[in-house]
């Protein structure tokens, strides 16, 4: 499964009043795993830009006069997108201006969410947080996802950033059935006691000892379970089978 996750600055705030891309940035993800492969891209907007927006990102006219156009750098962009999954935070707004920037260049193109699939993580943070703050700072603090370098938005910077929060927000704790990794498993136990093992979608497992009022918990919770099954827990007949 290829996404590429996305984002854009621009101009101003609304694309009917003609602002215009000035900076995009892309990360591809396959299989859920950051691949290292990027689009980024300064443009000129031949316009100004709005003091409000450069508040936010930074990027001054002075610094695009020698960008090229969007209308240089289409064919390269759509021929990285491809028929990936887009991810993308407030995607309506994204959309909206690269559809637009796409319209002036290539008359009759078809709008990328009729051509691609879209996961708008705006809208699926607000399912899954209801009334809390969901902007991509917000979700980096819930998540705890590293944004120190985010002084300013910047198109690639806030695209790798969103890539982790995705994975995050889509992960959560994995059952460990690994071939070749119960021993590993075993020998954490008798060192250390339990653990348990999640992966954060990084490309490594990481090993969490549970403490001792942890431990204390899960027993409890267990024998309520057993107690509910009539001795049937089936926790409890995992850990009384003996190993191979």
């Amino acid at each position: 499964m290829r996404q590429i996750v996305l984002d854009t600055e621009t101009t101003g705030l609304s694309v009917d009043e003609g602002h215009r891309i000035i900076e995009i940035g892309c990360v591809e993800l396959i299989d859920r795993r950051l691949t290292g492969r990027s689009f980024h891209q300064y443009l000129n907007p031949d316009r100004e830009i709005d003091a409000g927006a450069i508040e936010v990102h930074g990027i001054t006219l002075e610094q695009l006069v020698d960008a090229p156009r969007f209308g240089e750098v289409a064919g390269a962009l759509l021929d990285f997108l491809g028929d990936a999954d887009l991810i993308i935070h407030n995607a309506a707004f994204d959309l909206g201006f690269l559809n637009a920037e796409l319209a002036r260049c290539r008359q009759g193109i078809e709008a990328l969410e009729r051509r691609l699939d879209v996961i708008d993580t705006l809208v699926m943070a607000r399912q899954r947080h209801p009334g809390q703050r969901n902007s991509l700072d917000a979700l980096c603090k819930r998540y705890q996802i590293d944004n120190s370098q985010r002084q300013l938005h910047g198109a690639l910077l806030d695209a790798q950033i969103l890539a982790e929060v995705y994975l995050a927000m889509t992960g959560g704790q994995v059952v460990l059935s690994l071939e070749g990794q119960s021993m590993a498993v075993d020998a954490l136990n008798r060192e250390s006691g339990p653990v348990t093992l999640h992966r954060p979608e990084q490309g490594r497992w990481v090993v969490t000892v549970l403490d001792e009022q942890e431990l204390a918990a899960h027993e409890r919770m267990l024998a309520d379970l057993d107690k509910a099954s009539a001795g049937r827990c089936l926790w409890r007949q995992l850990e009384s089978t003996p190993a191979d």
